[in-house]
């Protein structure tokens, strides 16, 4: 079986667009009816789609906090669009991925994390989310490495999303 079209788009930034918080709203009220059973914290909005004025990928990025991730039953969420990224393939072990993509299987809409209710991970990506919304020279920051990464790094998002590792780290140590 190949990888699906959508494994390698190609990361290309957009301006902010204020529909992405909506989108996460619906998208994250729709999860927390899909999720209930598992649901512990709730699903909140996280990622650069997340920060009002942040340059992003059009994608929008939910996390869910569950008792246990390896217990959601998949085919709730296949059935509703989204697609396991299979744990091998995601390496980070700490959560569960998937990515649902347009209807044409080209581009990725959004991805949902779900992750062990207390986990160090649901704090840390909700502590950088709220540290840039709280500081917008920071965003700036983030922005500019963003940018950089985005045309160095092309269609290798592994490489994008590596090389933004020890600004998020600075960010958290504070």
């Amino acid at each position: 079986m190949s990888a699906p079209a959508w494994a390698y788009e190609q990361v290309k930034l957009h301006p902010h667009d204020p529909l992405w918080a909506v989108r996460a709203g619906l998208e994250s009220a729709w999860l927390t009816e899909l999720l209930a059973p598992w649901l512990v914290d709730g699903v909140e909005h996280v990622g650069s789609t997340a920060i009002p004025g942040l340059a992003a990928k059009p994608i929008v990025d939910l996390m869910a906090a569950v008792a246990d991730p390896a217990v959601v039953d998949d085919r709730v969420l296949a059935a509703d669009g989204w697609c396991l990224v299979p744990p091998e393939l995601d390496g980070r072990p700490w959560r569960r991925f998937f990515v649902k993509p347009d209807p044409s299987g080209q581009r990725r809409l959004a991805h949902l994390q779900l992750v062990t209710a207390g986990d160090r991970q649901w704090a840390d990506q909700l502590g950088f989310r709220d540290a840039l919304r709280r500081d917008d020279r920071l965003a700036q920051r983030y922005a500019e490495l963003k940018h950089r990464l985005a045309e160095e790094s092309g269609h290798d998002r592994e490489a994008y999303t590596e090389g933004k590792a020890d600004f998020v780290a600075r960010v958290l140590a504070g």
